[in-house]
């Protein structure tokens, strides 16, 4: 799609599953279950939206997803589906690895930069974009290399060591940095502390990738956050200061986890946010 004189292609990395008691915590199954059905163990499908964008100077991955690296029993846990994976679905709008210039990663869970590297023809780690400078939160990486046992399971350090050398990672450490004419990373804490968001802007135009902050449309709603949050509270303050602002400017959300929906604009409801779709295509 356009936005002002850029391009957002819808790429993904399939879907997996997760847990819906801790994709939506404090929130009961009775009410998230209508809109989300469990599998027979209790997971919900959730997509791996990883959008690029396309500038007057660069290409822009926006997260990873899952990669491919991967065994058989990780993928049975996590029930992941790579129908399609994200090389295909970038092949599909007709790009391939080498093109991409920049990657961010709004942190560092497997389900964001597992795609980051990838075998190569010898069986090593690599990174998968070799072209490209990977975009992190100095802060995040710092925890992604020291976890405790809270986070642990969430880091594999085989998606982010490899990308280590200068000539590809580029840490930041700023609340708001601008990677290209347009395209701002924003740091807002919550799911991790370091998390960040990316806000994209062209010819007035606003679109703002939540990443985990909001990661389904169910997200909205203030009580929804994800008991996988290190940091509910912030991401209360978050959610709120940052969903009044894209109602009143009118910005197009875009979902990363949503199985259904990838982007859409706020509307309010007897004080209640609900989504207008944009289908994408």
């Amino acid at each position: 799609m356009k936005l002002g004189k850029f391009e957002i292609y819808p790429v993904t990395d399939g879907s997996f599953c997760l847990d819906g008691g801790a994709v939506f915590g404090i929130v009961p199954r009775v009410l998230w279950g209508k809109i989300y059905p469990p599998d027979e163990i209790n997971r919900i499908q959730l997509s791996l939206h990883c959008p690029l964008v396309v500038t007057k100077k660069y290409n822009i991955l926006i997260d990873t997803g899952i990669g491919t690296k991967h065994d058989e029993k990780f993928c049975k846990m996590y029930g992941i589906n790579k129908k399609p994976n994200l090389l295909e679905s970038l092949c599909s709008f007709g790009y391939q690895p080498k093109n991409i210039d920049l990657v961010i990663n709004t942190h560092l869970h497997f389900d964001h930069a597992g795609g980051n590297t990838i075998f190569n023809e010898n069986g090593e780690i690599v990174p998968t974009f070799p072209k490209a400078r990977y975009f992190i939160q100095k802060g995040e990486m710092e925890v992604a290399l020291n976890p405790n046992e809270r986070t642990r399971a969430s880091y594999i350090t085989e998606d982010f060591l490899p990308i280590g050398d200068p000539k590809y990672l580029c840490l930041v450490d700023d609340e708001v940095i601008e990677v290209d004419k347009g395209v701002f990373l924003v740091k807002i804490g919550g799911h991790t502390h370091n998390h960040q968001c990316v806000k994209i802007e062209s010819e007035g135009q606003v679109a703002f990738f939540l990443a985990d902050l909001v990661p389904t449309v169910a997200h909205v709603q203030y009580p929804y956050i994800s008991g996988y949050d290190l940091f509910p509270l912030e991401t209360l303050e978050n959610k709120k200061k940052i969903l009044k602002q894209a109602f009143e400017e009118r910005w197009l959300l875009i979902f990363q986890h949503d199985p259904k929906v990838r982007m859409g604009y706020l509307r309010k409801i007897d004080e209640r946010f609900e989504i207008d779709e944009v289908k994408v295509y």
